[in-house]
C-alpha cells in the first residue's frame, strides 16, 4: 500500500504541470458552458459587485492606464523594445511567437464563443466580443512567459524576485480593470487567465526542450572543447 502511494506521489510530483492543465482546462471548459447556456453566471454579478465597489473618479484614470498595459499599443511596443535588446534572437523570436499565438488563439475563442460585452456600466468604449477577454488572456501569456524568461535567466535573485511579483501583480489589476471598465464580465477575465496559463505550460515546456535545453548542451560543448 505505500509502495503504491509513493508511486503516485512520484507520478504527482513528476507530472504536476500536466494535472494542472489538466485541472484548468476542466474548469475552462465548465465557464464555456456556463457561458453558452446563460448569458450573465452568478460568478459575474458576485465578480462586479466586488470591484464596482472601487469606483470613483479618482481611481478610474488610473484604471484606465492599468489597463492599456495589456493592450495591443502597449505590448506591441515592448515587443519591439525587447527584439532590439536581447541579444539571443531565438529568445527573442520566441517572445514574438508567443504574442502571435496568443492572439490568434483569443480571437479564435472569441469568434468560436460571440459572447456580447457587458452594457451596463460601460466606463470606456470596446468593440469586438466579450469572451475570453484579450487583455486578460494576451497579458497573461505576454508577461507570464516574461516571468518565466526572467526566472530562467536572471542570476540576481532580489531583482527576479522583484520583477515577478511585479508582474504578477500587473497581470491581475489588468484583469480586474477589465471588470472595473465594465467593458469584461468576471468570467471573461477567469476564463482568459485559465486559458494562457494552460498554453503557458505547453509553450513553455517546447521552449525549453527545443531551445534552452538544446543552447545549454551546446554551450556545454564549447567549454569542454575550449578546456
Amino acid at each position: 500500500m505505500r509502495e503504491k502511494i509513493t508511486k503516485v506521489k512520484d507520478f504527482s510530483i513528476k507530472n504536476i504541470k500536466w494535472i494542472i492543465l489538466f485541472v484548468l482546462l476542466i474548469i475552462v471548459i465548465a465557464i464555456a458552458e456556463d457561458v453558452f447556456e446563460k448569458e450573465i453566471m452568478k460568478l459575474d454579478i458576485m465578480g462586479y459587485g466586488i470591484v464596482s465597489s472601487l469606483i470613483d473618479p479618482s481611481v478610474t484614470p488610473i484604471a484606465i492606464v492599468i489597463t492599456n498595459l495589456g493592450g495591443a499599443i502597449v505590448i506591441c511596443t515592448l515587443t519591439i523594445i525587447l527584439l532590439l535588446l536581447i541579444k539571443n534572437k531565438k529568445i527573442s523570436f520566441c517572445i514574438l511567437l508567443n504574442l502571435v499565438i496568443a492572439t490568434i488563439l483569443n480571437i479564435l475563442l472569441k469568434n468560436i464563443v460571440q459572447r456580447p460585452r457587458p452594457n451596463e456600466f460601460k466606463l470606456i468604449s470596446e468593440t469586438g466580443y466579450s469572451f475570453p477577454s484579450g487583455h486578460s488572456m494576451i497579458s497573461m501569456a505576454f508577461y507570464g512567459f516574461l516571468i518565466y524568461l526572467i526566472y530562467k535567466y536572471f542570476k540576481n535573485k532580489k531583482l527576479k524576485i522583484v520583477l515577478i511579483i511585479f508582474l504578477s501583480i500587473l497581470i491581475i489589476l489588468i484583469g480586474v480593470t477589465r471588470i472595473y471598465l465594465g467593458v469584461h464580465y468576471t468570467s471573461d477575465v477567469i476564463a482568459g487567465f485559465l486559458i494562457s496559463v494552460c498554453y503557458l505550460i505547453i509553450y513553455t515546456s517546447l521552449v525549453k526542450k527545443y531551445i534552452i535545453e538544446r543552447e545549454d548542451r551546446n554551450e556545454n560543448k564549447n567549454e569542454k572543447i575550449n578546456k
